[in-house]
């Protein structure tokens, strides 16, 4: 089945900024594929950011995100996905293109939660370490040589990457007092540095993609871990979970995007300049 409209790839979109980004595309005129594990509501589940306590319910699944973009018009394709579960990875993209034919953007959002990620640097387990880049750099990858043929087939896309202020800025302290592990920031790091290759390979082949950092945003899954308090005291701000996902947009349908192609791009000076949230 061919799909009519441009078609969209977002990642972790069960909840926070994913959630926020396919239903924004779908308003804006696309069809939405999307990634989660959780399938229905109430399954949420997350590990905590220190020790070994019990997993942290969040609200959000695959369920009520289709529901919601079929209520703006769109067609929407639920496809169970786990960073962590390579198959799952490669699955999950052929399941769209054997939908809907296309990939004309794909949002990587998903980010691997795994216990242990932010413990401090002598309390890291190794084996977290590596579990952790597998999932947001290594299987990102996977998931890229997965779709990018498709676009080129198709005469071209635009891929987005929600990179991390983590992965170019030292940590304002310790995890737990304001700052975060290296676990997180260095696969972070790594993921950077696909959509510069991409760009270098593919750009004259009429594939484009963007790093947005969506700054410091209190998602789902962040106030149910306790939020941002530590770092607002260390003097940043939060960013409404909205403005990505209108940052997104933006990147995917103005041709004025281009100029942001090799950089890393602050979602709050991009909304705030366009004025894209009213």
């Amino acid at each position: 089945m061919t799909a009519t409209k441009p078609v969209a790839l977002v990642t972790g979109a069960s909840r926070g900024i994913g959630r926020r980004t396919a239903l924004a595309l779908a308003a804006a005129g696309h069809d939405v594929a999307f990634t989660a594990r959780t399938v229905e509501e109430g399954a949420g589940r997350i590990p905590p950011r220190h020790g070994t306590a019990a997993a942290i319910p969040v609200p959000g699944s695959l369920a009520t995100t289709r529901a919601e973009i079929e209520a703006l018009g769109a067609r929407a394709l639920p496809v169970r996905m786990d960073l962590l579960d390579r198959a799952s990875v490669r699955a999950a993209a052929q399941t769209v293109l054997d939908a809907w034919g296309r990939v004309d953007v794909l949002v990587n959002n998903a980010v691997a939660h795994i216990a242990g990620t932010h413990e401090r640097f002598l309390d890291l387990d190794v084996r977290v370490a590596e579990q952790t880049v597998a999932g947001n750099y290594v299987n990102q990858i996977v998931l890229l040589q997965a779709v990018l043929p498709a676009m080129l087939d198709q005469g071209g896309g635009t891929i987005v990457n929600l990179c991390s202020g983590s992965a170019t800025s030292d940590p304002p302290g310790p995890p737990g007092a304001g700052g975060w592990g290296v676990a997180y920031s260095a696969s972070k790091a790594a993921f950077g540095r696909l959509a510069g290759a991409v760009n270098a390979e593919y750009r004259k082949r009429g594939v484009r993609a963007f790093n947005l950092d969506p700054g410091f945003v209190v998602t789902d899954a962040g106030a149910a871990r306790g939020g941002l308090d530590a770092l607002k005291e260390k003097g940043f701000e939060p960013t409404p979970e909205e403005a990505p996902a209108a940052a997104v947009v933006w990147l995917v349908t103005h041709p004025e995007a281009e100029q942001y192609l090799g950089r890393v791009i602050w979602t709050p000076k991009l909304v705030a300049g366009l004025s894209l949230l009213r």
